[in-house]
């Protein structure tokens, strides 16, 4: 695949979507890991600004039980805030990338921010104060910058969450496409790998769903482990996954279909 920008053909959506259709035959072999914003939940202009289809917790919780708990969300969200958009499931989940993660038998790892991390964060609310349509969102161990709302000022955003790249240290990176400032040491693959090691996931293939190139490493670790990915939408860039569907509405229509 080339690196520019792809319009899926009907057959193309259509093998992640038969494949996925496939899944209610042979649930007992597979786990299912779920990006949320764009993959689960339609994107919105700001982070809070999401809408949780009513049905969707419930369809999830019914899938979870038919695949014997393997089933998580995989996302940069932090663990809290997923807690807050399916209040009343608490599936296994990755947050942050993999940085926080809580196991299927609820033990939580959790990430710590350092208390400079803490000023850094401060200062980069208070210098984009007058940017109008740039929201700093807060994660934790984590930060984003959000510039929907004023695609001028991407220029300057990304250039301001480099510099405090440098001053946030080695011990974190930056996502590019999502301009976030994390720890280092996690990743979505790493997750993925992580919960297959656990005794509700374990001798199952991975299906990674997600929507993004911050999906891409959970793409590369399911497929290399035996397992398949699908990304989400219409127009993708080059992507590692081998399967993809149109939206993230074809996605949860499907989950309703193998949870019923």
């Amino acid at each position: 695949m080339s690196c520019q920008t792809q319009l899926l053909s009907a057959s193309e959506a259509a093998l992640g979507e038969d494949f996925l259709s496939a899944l209610s035959t042979d649930l007992d072999n597979w786990a299912l890991f779920l990006d949320i914003d764009g993959t689960l939940l339609d994107l919105a202009a700001t982070p809070d600004a999401v809408i949780v289809p009513p049905s969707l917790p419930t369809n999830l919780d019914a899938l979870s039980r038919k695949l014997g708990g393997a089933l998580a969300l995989v996302t940069g969200r932090a663990l809290d805030y997923v807690d807050q958009l399916f209040s009343l499931s608490h599936f296994p989940v990755a947050g942050l990338h993999g940085a926080e993660r809580r196991d299927p038998d609820g033990f939580v790892h959790k990430a710590a921010a350092t208390a400079e991390f803490e000023r850094l964060k401060a200062d980069l609310v208070a210098g984009t104060a007058n940017w109008a349509g740039v929201l700093i969102e807060d994660k934790g161990a984590a930060v984003a910058a959000h510039y929907r709302l004023a695609p001028a000022r991407k220029l300057e955003v990304e250039l301001l969450m480099e510099r405090a790249l440098i001053r946030a240290g080695p011990n974190w990176t930056i996502q590019h496409g999502k301009m976030e400032i994390r720890p280092a040491r996690a990743d979505k693959g790493r997750a993925v790998a992580a919960f297959l090691a656990q005794r509700a996931f374990a001798g199952r293939r991975a299906l990674a769903i997600g929507d993004d190139v911050t999906d891409e490493a959970m793409f590369r670790t399911a497929n290399r482990l035996g397992g398949y990915s699908i990304r989400i939408g219409s127009h993708l860039p080059a992507s590692e996954a081998l399967g993809s569907i149109r939206s993230a509405n074809t996605l949860r229509d499907i989950i309703a279909e193998l949870a019923s």
